[in-house]
């Protein structure tokens, strides 16, 4: 069933939400929320799905945009991991096939020992992950490369093994399970911190939520037999509601991610390269623009945009510079940027790359249960294992789980016949909406369209809400989704009762966002 994702009547949603009892409360309307939420409802149990912001909009559309087995895990020696998502990259492309785009990895290699111990971890990374045949890696010769990759820089290459991985959309990724949620009986509502979790004779009962958009704290009371917090980043400051004085459990480390045009870095596949303190980064072709990363360093506190630095764009760049033999890239060759933070699991002594990215559960004095680490990737059983345990303290189950082959929403969809039915623009239509991309194309496509779309079936509330976390032009397009912000709240205007200054903040709002975000490429 399609679920119509519409959040604008919020004076009756928080009404409907006070006084609510539900069996479970999910905090956090990430990827992790957003898929517990899914797989409780799916299970029979009622659900309410809070998010402070909107959906996605701390770590989760901020990611790398990677379904990817975790090779690099291989080396540190955690099988397990690798494992884990190995398999799960079948089941993500399994129910959302349009937001999960295969596409080669290349890795250079100097020298023959090099390729010969890629193959090796490969191999067993093919055997961990029951890997098919057809998908498992080749060889490159350098002579494959020149004609292949003319971009690299080959004088000091061998050749390079190529394998098989998936790009998605993030934030659209977690919208899917947020709507596939709503469509088996979830409430969900954006822009509703969680101001206090309730304790009651030692046990944490429900908690009060905050109207993020009017700014006004309380709006709403829910009970809730068993409470997940899934708030990422923010993970200490929700165990501070309940236990005040519980340890920090977090290290937040930060990741930098800069888009060029494709000209400027004319790329066909993902190319894997160094930088200069052996850290892997990564060139990704996307349409029209070749995005770069990630960097990977302590941050001292969760926010929503943490800053991109001189040193940030020049450690991309620098690196990137030594492996392409293209003009020089400077800040001036930069279309957009963005940073998010990792909500990793504290480990002393570790280096931000070195800290593993196992999940974690911790049960509060109160009994909130709260979940951090883990990857993209493995969203999904992260999910499943948290909603085992939440029905264990029900008293019921653990039934079934049923997300790996029930299709998210979008996602029971033919990509190719859906790009066919797409009379333009179809191959990024159906990247963003599967299913749905038909009766946008139909529709006439473009900003306004989508926007209008996100309203009324991806419960957008504001023109940030369409601009990067519906449409991901703030990332991919050429200008930096800039051309896009006019007819888009112009679409808006009339279904959210803004007025033309509505309009010219909604729109002034997200310049500044991009300026902050851009500020630092003067110093590259």
């Amino acid at each position: 069933m399609e679920a119509r994702l519409d959040l604008r009547r919020r004076d009756d949603l928080f009404g409907r939400m006070d006084g609510m009892r539900v069996d479970m409360l999910v905090i956090g309307g990430g990827v992790t929320g957003a898929g517990v939420a899914r797989d409780a409802a799916q299970r029979g149990l009622s659900v309410l799905l809070v998010e402070a912001g909107d959906f996605a909009s701390g770590a989760s559309s901020r990611s790398s945009k990677m379904i990817h087995g975790g090779l690099r895990y291989m080396a540190q020696g955690d099988l397990g991991l690798v494992s884990e998502a190995a398999t799960e990259r079948k089941a993500v492309e399994r129910i959302a096939p349009h937001l999960t785009r295969r596409t080669p990895f290349v890795i250079p290699a100097k020298n023959a020992a090099v390729i010969a111990k890629l193959r090796t971890g490969l191999w067993a990374f093919e055997k961990l992950g029951a890997v098919p045949k057809d998908r498992r890696h080749e060889v490159w010769s350098r002579a494959d490369l020149e004609t292949q990759e003319p971009s690299l820089r080959r004088d000091d290459l061998f050749g390079a093994v190529v394998y098989p991985e998936y790009l998605t959309d993030d934030a659209r990724l977690t919208l899917a399970n947020v709507r596939s949620a709503a469509a088996d009986g979830a409430q969900v509502m954006n822009y509703a911190p969680v101001t206090e979790v309730i304790v009651e004779d030692g046990r944490a009962t429900g908690a009060v939520i905050g109207d993020g958009l009017a700014g006004r704290a309380p709006r709403a009371r829910v009970r809730a037999r068993v409470i997940i917090n899934c708030a990422g980043p923010w993970v200490d400051a929700l165990r501070a509601l309940e236990d005040r004085h519980g340890p920090t459990r977090l290290t937040l480390t930060k990741g930098v991610h800069l888009v060029t045009p494709r000209a400027r870095l004319p790329v066909a596949r993902t190319i894997i390269y160094p930088a200069a303190d052996r850290r892997s980064l990564f060139a990704v072709p996307k349409g029209e623009v070749t995005y770069i990363g990630t960097t990977d360093t302590f941050h001292p506190q969760a926010e929503h945009w943490p800053e991109i630095t001189g040193d940030d764009v020049r450690y991309l760049l620098e690196a990137t510079n030594a492996r392409f033999d293209v003009a020089p890239l400077d800040g001036r060759d930069l279309v957009s940027a963005w940073s998010g933070l990792r909500p990793l699991v504290a480990q002393d002594g570790k280096s931000a790359s070195e800290i593993s990215r196992k999940d974690e559960v911790w049960t509060g004095p109160g009994g909130v249960l709260s979940i951090a680490g883990g990857k993209l990737t493995a969203y999904r059983r992260m999910a499943e294992r948290i909603v085992d345990l939440a029905e264990e303290t029900l008293g019921r189950g653990p039934t079934p789980c049923r997300t790996a082959e029930t299709p998210l929403q979008g996602g029971d969809v033919d990509v190719a016949a859906a790009r066919r039915a797409c009379a333009v623009d179809g191959d990024r239509l159906v990247g963003l909406y599967g299913a749905d991309a038909p009766e946008i194309a139909e529709a006439g496509g473009g900003p306004a369209v989508e926007a209008r779309h996100a309203v009324l079936s991806e419960g957008a509330v504001t023109l940030e809400d369409y601009w990067v976390r519906r449409s991901a032009r703030a990332w991919f397009d050429a200008d930096g989704g800039v051309a896009a912000l006019a007819p888009a709240a112009e679409a808006m205007a009339p279904l959210l009762g803004w007025s033309q200054a509505d309009i010219a903040r909604e729109i002034a709002g997200c310049m500044a966002r991009r300026a902050a975000l851009m500020s630092a490429m003067e110093f590259a």
